[in-house]
C-alpha cells in the first residue's frame, strides 16, 4: 500500500515544478506582448507631439508678430511673446489689425475674396454634381471615354494649361474683372471623380421606385441623390473653399486692377511694399487664415464623414 501511494504521488510532486516553470514562461511572454504594444504606442505619440509642435510652430509666430511693435519684431534675442525689447514689459496692440484693413485696400480684397468664395462654391457643386451623377448613372454612348479624358485633365499640370486659360478669359470678355476669377473654375475635374465614386455607391432601387412614381433623371438627381451625397458634397465644398480662399496664381494671372484684388494678392502686394512692415503682413495673414481654420473646425466632422463613407449598400 505504501509503495503504491509513493508510485501515485511521485508524478504530482515531479511535475510541480515544470509546471511552475511553464507558468512563470507564459507569464514573461504576456508580458512582453503587452510591453511591445505601449512602447510603440509612446513612441507614437512623441513623434505625433513633436509633428504638432513643428507644424504650429509658425502659426504661433505668426499670430504673436501680428500683435508686436515695429521695433520689436527684429531683435538680437528672438522673443515670441510682444513685449517691448528694452523694457521687457508687455507691448501688444490689436493697431496692427486696424491699421491692415485701412492700408493698400485690403479691406476691399477681403470683400472680392468672400464675393469669390460665395459665387463660385455653389456654382461649382452644381456643375460638379451634375457632371458626375451623369457619368455615374446615365448610360449613354461614349461615356466611359468621356470620363477617361477628364480624368486625363487632371494630369496635365495646372501651369500648362494657364496661357489657354488667358486666352479664353480674355476673348470673352472677362479679363481684369472677378468673372475671370470665377468662370473659369467652375469646373474640377478631381471633384467630378470624387462625386462620381459617390453616386457608384448609391443602391439602383431607389433611382427604380422613384421611376415608378414619375420621376425624370432631373428630378431623381435633385430629390434622391443629391441629398444622399451631403457628405461628398461637404468634402467639395470645404476643400475648394481652402483652395480657392487661398489660391494666388490665377488671380495674379488675370487681375491687374487692385481694386478687383483678392486677398492673396493683396498680401503679397503688402509683403512687397517698399518698406518692411513684417507686423503688418502677418495681421494680415491672421486675418486671411481666420475663416479657414474657422470653417474647418466647425465642419471638420463631415469631411471625415465624407472621406470614410462609401455609400449605402443594397
Amino acid at each position: 500500500m505504501s509503495a503504491a501511494k509513493t508510485v501515485d504521488t511521485a508524478p504530482a510532486v515531479g511535475t510541480a515544478p515544470s509546471a511552475d516553470l511553464g507558468t512563470r514562461t507564459s507569464g514573461r511572454r504576456r508580458r512582453r506582448r503587452h510591453d511591445a504594444p505601449i512602447a510603440l504606442l509612446a513612441t507614437a505619440h512623441v513623434l505625433l507631439i513633436g509633428g504638432v509642435v513643428v507644424a504650429l510652430a509658425p502659426f504661433v509666430w505668426m499670430v504673436a508678430t501680428s500683435f508686436k511693435q515695429p521695433q520689436d519684431v527684429f531683435t538680437p534675442t528672438p522673443n515670441l511673446l510682444p513685449t517691448d525689447a528694452r523694457t521687457g514689459q508687455w507691448a501688444g496692440t490689436f493697431a496692427n489689425y486696424l491699421q491692415v484693413l485701412d492700408l493698400g485696400g485690403f479691406a476691399v480684397a477681403l470683400l472680392n475674396s468672400v464675393i469669390v468664395v460665395v459665387v463660385l462654391i455653389p456654382g461649382k457643386l452644381l456643375l460638379d454634381a451634375l457632371a458626375a451623377y451623369a457619368f455615374a448613372r446615365i448610360p449613354f454612348p461614349g461615356r466611359d471615354a468621356l470620363f477617361l479624358v477628364v480624368l486625363a485633365t487632371i494630369m496635365v499640370p495646372g501651369v500648362a494649361l494657364l496661357i489657354p486659360k488667358v486666352f479664353v478669359t480674355q476673348e470673352l470678355g472677362m479679363g481684369d474683372s472677378l468673372a475671370g476669377v470665377i468662370v473659369p473654375s467652375l469646373v474640377s475635374a478631381f471633384d467630378i471623380f470624387l462625386l462620381r465614386q459617390f453616386f457608384l455607391t448609391l443602391p439602383g432601387d431607389l433611382e427604380e421606385a422613384a421611376m415608378i412614381d414619375g420621376a425624370g433623371r432631373l428630378r431623381i438627381f435633385w430629390s434622391v441623390a443629391l441629398p444622399l451625397a451631403k457628405p461628398a458634397l461637404a468634402v467639395v465644398t470645404i476643400t475648394s473653399f481652402i483652395f480657392h480662399w487661398n489660391e494666388l496664381l490665377w488671380p495674379l494671372v488675370i487681375l491687374s486692377d487692385q481694386d478687383r484684388y483678392t486677398l492673396p494678392l493683396a498680401l503679397q502686394a503688402l509683403a512687397a511694399g517698399r518698406v518692411a512692415q513684417p507686423h503688418l503682413v502677418m495681421a494680415g495673414a491672421v486675418i486671411a487664415v481666420m475663416p479657414v481654420i474657422g470653417i474647418f473646425l466647425v465642419f471638420q466632422r463631415r469631411i471625415l464623414d465624407g472621406i470614410q463613407l462609401t455609400g449605402l449598400k443594397s
